[in-house]
């Protein structure tokens, strides 16, 4: 639920950052003192989760569902894979729900990999599918992003010779940068089938950019392309995992063999279907995001660093020495971001949290590097 402290305006609040920041050199004890903490005085923005929090549609949805538990949720899983369909403007055929889009991941993994089937995938970007890879006996191919962090999908398609699955994550994980959507078909066109194309887009709901499309449509044109989807980002349900594919029904079909019976949870299935018909929750996300992460990118260029341009609700920041003293330094301050990534171990990932939880990060994030 929105609240006030949610609506400070952009300037006031790069405002306020910047004086923040500097203060935070001249009275390091009080590095902390206006963050959102946990009950365990943590400021965690390190998992690219929704700072708003679920929608109270969903909430309301799960509470009214609590009474049927004793049941599986068969008749929740139709009415979620209809909600889904028509929100997408898709059949019901073509969509397969799962418990969170990793599970997409790995049964798109299980389905077109292994047996001398190489996974082809940028570096660096979502590592899920890279060990379920592994540990079905299939090699990996990791092509490095370009220059400016877009997927190199020209060496992308010169690797796809004898590779059975082709991982593109748009907008990326770490980078949260964007791959166009004019580079993105003509990948599609040049590919024409050599191998099945999994597109996770966790992060679509963030894009503001004409640059970029959902993958979506392509389906129709492309029976090799697989499109993943998440209620955990924009949505706010991380810790309930929903996730769900979106493919031509002889895919789904195909994803549907290697999948599990009955993992799919009632209360997951009621909120994602909420979750769906609160546009005003998804839009606040949106506003929430775009202003706080303004805000923090001009905070911290304030004291000289720069950010990866953003298309998500996290920002990978430059830092120009090793990332991993600098993490250890901030959670030593009870502030959480995210890990070392080997391919940028000089950039460190920051989700964009609430705006006091942002606050907090600078201040501490002014200690550690002044």
């Amino acid at each position: 639920m929105e609240t006030t402290a949610h609506t400070l305006s952009r300037r006031g609040f790069a405002r306020l950052l910047g004086a923040g920041v500097a203060a935070a050199a001249l009275r390091p004890s009080l590095a902390l003192e206006t963050a959102t903490l946990t009950t365990s005085g943590e400021v965690r923005i390190d998992s690219n989760e929704n700072a708003l929090g679920p929608s109270p549609a969903a909430l309301t949805a799960m509470q009214g569902a609590m009474a049927r538990s004793w049941r599986y949720p068969d008749v929740e899983v139709s009415a979620l894979t209809d909600a889904l369909a028509a929100h997408l403007g898709t059949g019901a055929d073509r969509i397969l729900l799962g418990p969170g889009s990793n599970e997409v991941l790995r049964l798109a993994t299980m389905a077109s990999t292994g047996s001398g089937k190489t996974l082809v995938m940028a570096d660096p970007t979502f590592e899920a599918v890279a060990g379920y890879a592994r540990a079905s006996g299939a090699p990996v191919t990791k092509v490095p992003l370009t220059s400016d962090y877009r997927h190199d999908l020209a060496k992308m398609a010169a690797a796809a010779s004898g590779s059975g699955l082709i991982y593109i994550c748009n907008p990326n994980n770490p980078t949260a940068s964007l791959t166009p959507k004019g580079e993105i078909r003509a990948f599609l066109a040049e590919l024409r089938g050599r191998a099945t194309v999994l597109i996770d887009e966790a992060y679509h709901h963030y894009v503001e950019s004409p640059d970029y499309e959902s993958a979506i449509p392509l389906i129709d044109e492309h029976p090799n392309l697989i499109v993943a989807r998440t209620f955990s980002k924009i949505y706010a349900l991380a810790g309930l995992r929903c996730g769900y594919a979106v493919a031509r029904p002889e895919m789904i079909e195909r994803l549907r063999l290697y999948r599990a019976w009955d993992t799919l949870n009632l209360l997951a299935l009621v909120a994602a279907r909420a979750s769906l018909g609160d546009a005003g929750h998804v839009e606040r996300s949106r506003r929430l995001n775009r202003e706080t992460r303004s805000a923090t990118v001009a905070g911290l260029e304030a004291i000289g660093f720069r950010t990866i341009p953003s298309h998500a609700n996290f920002l990978m920041v430059d830092l120009r020495r090793e990332s991993r003293p600098v993490i250890e330094a901030l959670r030593g301050r009870n502030v959480y971001v995210g890990r070392v990534f080997p391919a940028l171990p000089s950039h460190l990932r920051v989700t964009v949290g609430t705006r006091e939880e942002m606050e907090g990060f600078l201040k501490a994030f002014g200690q550690v590097v002044t």
